[in-house]
């Protein structure tokens, strides 16, 4: 009998971990002021929750670094691997204050934004991107607080000042964002706000992805890859798809990047509304392909933020991310500032749960298959045919041993009907791996042969209650385990 901490770590606090065994499409909850207490986080973990994203776009780093411990502690007391997503603002224009904080403004309307920092009037508005008027281009729209105020530009001088027209009016707020559908910015992907909430960020060891918004070009993923490794970090990067040029760039995004991002809200305000759904299937198809974890976010449950229940429409599209194969499905306002944090999670997760005994045959035909010519070929067969073999003989699980985590990513790719058992002796590697589907993590940390390392992850898996004697289990690992190499053996074994 194996007697490692990994038993310890499993057997305590079972009723907190079964929650993660009976879906695998994960759910990202967004932490806000309505539920960053420890106690209002363990709820969200006990209703559903996989991983917390910080939004950089609010808060101080006092106030994520409080969250940060408060999950750092949950992990620890109750042997969790709950991940962690820092989502970086990226170059969000605004336009700024507005006297007596709103103004109405009419179709035909006329109006200026400058690069002085004033209080916005009919005369004078200040727009927070100060090339603004040397990139923009008489006829180009200009979208305003979501897409609900639409102008075009009258003229520009090139240097600080642009004419507006307005096409849709209503009333404008300070402080509300601008959308720039057709003009190409030169702002950088990582602005100075970004660069320090990045020295934070890279600070805490415990975050697990980055999130880096309104990305344009691989270059940019790139970039901030290279600035994460130079820190010796292990984050991954999760690039955002919120700009035309992302859609443009896709697939060197997807292939740059180590998860995705559908950041709905800013990509339906700049591309045409009816081409979102199906955009939403191609990415997902695509991050399957290249094995990348893919979110699908925004107002996926937005009247849940005063309702107790969701609307029609809402069930509806959190059961389409799931059928469309997403790995996960994220909750902003809903659980940040929302009043019913729980009760979303959980009305979430039902949702799932039930979508998902419908998976299969909308999933069939869009499961990747190992790319020949790929330098990781040999790998990959491996962990597509676990999937495979342990479909074929109605296997319980498959059960991976992984230092990387490489295996996970492409074993949750293939999408297995088979649960996916991932042990490792990196708590940060687990914790990342947390997001993807289908998998579930263990902390096993002995070091011995191959054959009693398989035994001792079935035996675990077996105290557990998660599988039983007589079933069929899907083994994978790298031999010899002390290279520490990539996997390379595949067994089928029967349970004890």
């Amino acid at each position: 009998m194996v007697r490692t901490e990994a038993e310890a770590l499993l057997y305590q606090n079972v009723p907190l971990m079964e929650k993660s065994s009976g879906q695998n499409t994960k759910i990202v909850a967004t932490v806000g002021p309505a539920c960053r207490k420890r106690e209002q986080l363990l709820a969200l973990i006990e209703a559903g929750v996989d991983v917390f994203r910080l939004n950089f776009s609010h808060g101080t780093h006092e106030d994520h670094l409080e969250v940060i411990r408060h999950i750092e502690a949950i992990n620890q007391e109750y042997h969790l691997h709950i991940g962690i997503l820092a989502d970086l603002q990226g170059p969000k224009l605004r336009v700024g204050k507005i006297e007596n904080d709103a103004i109405e403004i009419k179709e035909g309307d006329i109006i200026t934004l400058v690069n002085e920092d004033v209080v916005g009037t009919r005369e004078k508005i200040y727009m927070s991107y100060e090339q603004f008027a040397e990139d923009c281009d008489e006829g180009e729209r200009i979208l305003m607080d979501d897409g609900k105020l639409v102008f075009e530009v009258v003229s520009t001088n090139k240097r600080d000042t642009v004419q507006l027209r307005c096409l849709h009016g209503g009333i404008l707020s300070s402080n509300k964002g601008v959308n720039l559908p057709d003009t190409n910015i030169k702002l950088p992907a990582l602005t100075e706000k970004d660069l320090r909430d990045l020295d934070f960020i890279l600070s805490q060891p415990s975050v697990n992805w980055i999130a880096l918004s309104f990305v344009r070009s691989r270059e940019e993923v790139d970039d901030l890859r290279r600035r994460i490794e130079a820190r010796r970090h292990g984050a991954k990067v999760m690039a955002k798809i919120e700009k035309p040029e992302a859609v443009r760039n896709i697939r060197s995004i997807v292939k740059a990047a180590n998860g995705i991002m559908i950041a709905r809200g800013d990509l339906a305000i700049e591309m045409p509304m009816e081409r979102l759904p199906i955009m939403q299937k191609e990415i997902i198809q695509l991050c399957m392909q290249f094995s990348r974890p893919v979110i699908v976010a925004t107002q996926m449950m937005d009247s849940m933020i005063k309702n107790p229940s969701p609307t029609r429409a809402e069930i509806t599209d959190v059961a389409n991310a799931v059928l469309d194969g997403a790995d996960a499905v994220m909750l902003s306002g809903e659980t940040a500032v929302g009043a019913h944090p729980t009760l979303v999670v959980r009305a979430m997760t039902r949702i799932i749960e039930e979508a998902e005994r419908h998976y299969w045959p909308h999933i069939e035909s869009k499961r990747p298959k190992a790319v020949t010519n790929a330098s990781t070929f040999q790998n990959d067969v491996i962990c597509f045919n676990a999937c495979r073999v342990a479909e074929e003989i109605g296997a319980k699980g498959i059960v991976g041993l992984t230092v990387s985590g490489y295996s996970a990513f492409k074993m949750s790719s293939y999408r297995p009907k088979a649960r996916i058992y991932i042990f490792s002796d990196q708590h940060h590697i687990l914790r990342t791996l947390n997001l993807l589907w289908g998998v579930q993590c263990f902390y096993y940390n002995r070091d011995s042969s191959t054959d009693e390392t398989i035994q001792d992850c079935n035996e675990i898996l077996k105290n557990a209650g998660i599988v039983s004697a007589n079933d069929i289990l899907i083994n994978t690992a790298s031999m010899p385990l002390h290279k520490r190499a990539r996997t390379n053996m595949l067994k089928v074994t029967v349970v004890d």
